[in-house]
């Protein structure tokens, strides 16, 4: 039941749509404000009224009927206290009823979004500094899907540039195969870094990565081989941290894949005259204080701008999208800025279709990341360690786990993915293990933990053969509850609309709190009837929503802990 509409429709304001009136209409942080509130500033401005006054006018029309207890004024609110027992039965009711498509929507319903997420780099390691964009991109990926959205996730391979010539040099002068078979990137890695420390010393190893890296651009058999090699060995270690992850793609183009589809974009943008020769170079200028964009170099390479514009083009003709999502550092602010611009100017309308979801930057507490330095925290690393220390903890407090080493994954992974997704995405993180594997508070273990413990009581309380008495459910701490479950739909939409999974991941932490505090002050298993019913009901429609949201993040929500 929409309450904001419901009470909008009892309202009569003269010269004002019930439309208007519930959009300004928000549910009550403090019971003792009822459950809504109506703040009449707005509307009284647009009257010519004191907000006051209109408050008082508007609370003395409404009736007292089906869900509504009062409405009475406050200064310049309307505050509106809903019938308890009849909330009750209508949030549980519908939170039950839909299940697992509880939350769901058809905001998107005939809209493609296209989301382009992770894009690791062949032959470089899966590090704590990808986590950010992979989690959050997978996560948006779900709840634009949980909005009705056809989605189309993206990993946008680096797969193309003059480090894979370093790379195939290095491998010639110092490559081990067995070592490589047996460590693979992380073995590619080593004598990459290798390349980078000789170099300075003999620059003659870059004229030679630049020859290998035309050879790659030709086609040739032997370059091509060794670099497949590469990729094949990158990608089969990236797919381990994938579904240990719960990521999944529908599209593996890479860079590579644009090759043969720049030229004609730079054709379309030399026809409008848009794309001028600057000292050799080929520029688009954007006017103002931005800086022109460069898409071929003076010795006729071209760069990421390039093949940015190709597949923002091959994604707009192949799957014509509402929106296209690019989760990418904030770092890269200028590169979007520019080659969106570059869009505009071309007079291509879906320009304004292209979003990019900035998002911070990953640092270590030592400083920032580097592979041509080797300052890496590996993300397998973090995750085994954090599976290793919920293995711990289980041992201590729950031995009888039918699958303890599952469990143990559950919540360590949890606990990383969790840990990215509670704070706004702009935010720069510094990576901490002690951070990263904290199992109090608010975190995704205690979230987890909550689930387990509404699917224990299920278990253990058998639920009674008769009518719900809601009365049950009627006291303040099971109406916190029944509040927050009635926000998870606006909840959902509004991770969408601001492309933040945070929401989300706060909501699940205020529910699970609100949970506690229930469990704490009313008595589940041994209240009797219709009153057990309806309780045992509530923790069934938490246990649901729990769930479905940890699921929503890339997170299992495990029945035991």
């Amino acid at each position: 039941m929409d309450y904001k509409k419901l009470l909008a429709d009892t309202v009569i304001i003269e010269g004002v749509e019930s439309g208007e009136i519930a959009a300004q209409i928000t549910q009550s942080k403090d019971e003792a404000h009822g459950d809504y509130a109506l703040p009449c500033f707005r509307i009284a401005k647009q009257l010519g009224k004191n907000p006051a006054e209109l408050a008082k006018e508007v609370a003395g029309r409404v009736g007292c009927f089906n869900f509504l207890e009062k409405a009475e004024a406050a200064g310049p609110f309307v505050n509106f206290t809903l019938k308890k027992s009849a909330y009750a039965k209508d949030v549980l009711e519908k939170v039950l009823s839909a299940g697992s498509f509880y939350g769901a929507s058809d905001a998107g319903a005939g809209k493609t979004v296209c989301i382009d997420y992770s894009s690791v780099n062949i032959a470089k390691p899966f590090h704590i500094g990808h986590l950010l964009n992979t989690v959050l991109g997978a996560a948006l990926y779900r709840l634009h899907k949980k909005a009705g959205y056809h989605t189309v996730g993206i990993n946008h391979l680096g797969d193309w540039g003059t480090q894979f010539g370093k790379l195939i040099v290095a491998y010639k002068l110092w490559g081990d195969d067995k070592d490589i078979e047996k460590r693979g990137v992380r073995a590619l890695v080593d004598i990459y870094v290798r390349f980078h420390k000789e170099a300075e010393k003999d620059p003659s190893l870059d004229d030679a990565a630049r020859a290998w890296f035309k050879k790659i651009e030709d086609g040739d058999k032997e370059a091509l081989g060794i670099f497949e090699r590469f990729k094949s060995a990158t990608l089969a270690e990236v797919e381990k941290i994938y579904k240990r992850l719960n990521v999944t793609f529908d599209s593996y183009a890479g860079e590579s894949f644009y090759n043969d589809k720049m030229q004609p974009v730079l054709d379309m943008l030399t026809q409008k005259g848009l794309l001028v020769d600057d000292e050799g170079a080929k520029v688009v200028k954007l006017g103002g204080d931005m800086p022109p964009c460069l898409l071929v170099r003076s010795d006729g390479a071209t760069l990421y701008a390039t093949r940015d514009l190709a597949a923002a083009f091959y994604r707009k003709k192949t799957y014509d999208f509402h929106k296209c999502l690019y989760v990418v550092a904030s770092q890269q602010n200028l590169h979007f800025k520019q080659w969106f611009k570059v869009l505009e100017l071309a007079g291509e309308e879906w320009y304004k279709d292209l979003i990019h979801v900035a998002h911070g930057m990953v640092s270590l507490e030592e400083g920032s990341l580097s592979t041509r330095s080797g300052n890496v925290v590996y993300l397998d690393d973090v995750l085994n360690m954090a599976v290793s220390k919920s293995r711990e903890i289980i041992k201590e407090k729950a031995e009888d786990l039918p699958d303890p080493d599952a469990v143990a994954e559950q919540i360590g992974v949890g606990a990383v993915i969790f840990g990215v997704l509670y704070n706004n995405r702009i935010k720069d993180m510094t990576f901490s293990y002690a951070r990263a594997l904290n199992f109090d508070g608010e975190t995704g273990p205690y979230v987890q933990y909550t689930h387990a413990r509404c699917c224990s009581l299920l278990q253990k309380c058998a639920e009674p053969d008769c009518e719900p008495d809601y009365a049950g459910v009627a006291g303040a701490e099971a109406v916190a509850v029944l509040k927050l479950l009635d926000s998870y739909p606006d909840v959902i939409l509004s991770a969408v609309e601001k492309y933040e999974p945070c929401y989300l991941s706060r909501f699940l932490v205020d529910l699970a709190q609100a949970f506690g505090k229930f469990y704490l002050a009313c008595n589940i298993a041994k209240a009797e009837g219709g009153i057990k019913k309806s309780r045992l009901m509530l923790v069934k429609a938490v246990k649901g929503v729990l769930k479905d949201g940890l699921e929503l993040l890339g997170i299992k929500a495990p029945e035991k802990m």
